[in-house]
């Protein structure tokens, strides 16, 4: 039924990985101050746009001593025609971000190079970030964390980490405040569904939607989630109208799928709603890909896209291991595809399991008995072709 086998681990508690800050001097320079003077190229001895097809074909990993060459190296390793080039040829690399909590009140990000399996640190973000209930994305090669708590409020800021430059910078706020909402990635488009706002009763679920787009920094307009699967409740319940909550999301055969339940009863399941961009609209979700979908604690459905496939973990077994599953769009249905994933039960976690896909795989990741962080590729392609 497939397998799994790690790609890394790490120890929250860690602290011997690499950390490069933006601002870093060049150390050579230091030594010799005329470095710059005495190598006008890049490469003594070649023009400069042959060493630039040299540096773009580097492992990502090698930018961050290769650029304490020299200023002008930093300069090019650091610049967006670098990043244009590597595209070109093919040479641009996905990477993992975690955002890891290190004792009681300290967050950290650090970033998976899954090639050389090696942790780098990312530089801390800004000191007011909320990380409560905030969301995060990823879209043109940025990593995005928008709004979440600060204190009572639902924050609206949004902030955009270039890993060009190594640097957290703020841009255009959503429209309005929330928090404990989805995000996915339509034609290059950011999309935040969902999520709750603070009212003056207390937290008040969203249904409101919109998109960012970072070649322009705005955001746009989404018509509303609409929702249409309340079930048949008890009269005793009928005073509190059932109102839903987007309880995942994935970015699916061009469309973003969107499960739902209901806030007041997070584990009542009422199906979902998809939203297609070239009609700009809403409809309901097949029933079987609704009702079907897994869900795990407080009622978050996880789910990835990896080679056009739709997945989804299903805790349901958590003890024993707890199961993958793929959607079968012809028969509207979720099947098995690895039944068992060896993840440890740490039920006392807030997030004791993730899923991420890249290079075409799929990846969970988990904490071990030991507390230690564990990335876990599966093996699917067969299970999928028998």
């Amino acid at each position: 039924m497939g397998a799994f086998f790690s790609v890394a681990s790490i120890k929250p508690e860690q602290r011997e990985w690499n950390e490069i800050s933006p601002n870093e001097t060049c150390k050579r320079q230091r030594m010799s101050p005329t470095v710059d003077e005495e190598s006008p190229t890049l490469i003594p001895n070649l023009p400069d746009d042959l060493s630039l097809q040299i540096i773009a074909r580097l492992p990502r990993i090698c930018y961050f001593n290769v650029r304490l060459v020299s200023k002008r190296w930093k300069s090019t390793i650091m610049s967006s025609e670098l990043y244009k080039l590597r595209k070109e040829l093919g040479t641009t690399e996905e990477w993992l971000y975690l955002l890891i909590k290190v004792g009681e009140n300290n967050l950290l990000w650090h970033a998976l190079d899954p090639h050389s399996k090696t942790w780098q640190r990312v530089p801390n973000a800004f000191d007011e970030m909320p990380f409560c209930g905030c969301a995060i994305g990823a879209v043109d090669g940025c990593l995005y964390v928008l709004g979440g708590f600060s204190k009572t409020s639902t924050m609206r800021c949004v902030w955009r980490f270039d890993p060009i430059q190594n640097t957290w910078s703020k841009v255009t706020s959503m429209s309005r405040g929330r928090a404990y909402y989805k995000t996915g990635v339509l034609n290059n488009k950011l999309y935040v569904v969902g999520g709750v706002s603070q009212g003056q009763a207390g937290l008040v679920p969203l249904q409101s939607a919109e998109v960012f787009d970072p070649s322009t920094d705005t955001w746009s307009h989404v018509p509303s989630m609409p929702f249409s699967g309340a079930p048949v409740l008890p009269s005793a319940f009928l005073a509190d109208m059932p109102k839903p909550v987007a309880t995942g999301l994935s970015s699916y055969m061009g469309r973003l799928c969107v499960p739902q339940s209901l806030f007041s009863w997070i584990f009542v399941n009422v199906g979902g709603q998809i939203y297609d961009p070239e009609t700009n609209s809403w409809i309901e979700m097949p029933a079987g890909m609704g009702e079907g979908w897994p869900v795990r604690q407080a009622g978050t459905k996880l789910s990835v896209v990896v080679d056009g496939e739709l997945y989804a973990f299903d805790p349901s077994n958590s003890v024993d291991g707890g199961r993958i599953k793929v959607y079968d769009q012809g028969e509207d249905a979720w099947k098995v595809v690895i039944g068992k994933v060896p993840i440890y039960d740490s039920s006392d976690s807030e997030s004791p399991y993730l899923l991420a896909g890249f290079h075409g795989k799929l990846h969970v990741i988990t904490k071990d008995a030991n507390h230690d962080i564990a990335i876990l590729q599966a093996g699917l392609r067969d299970n999928l072709d028998s």
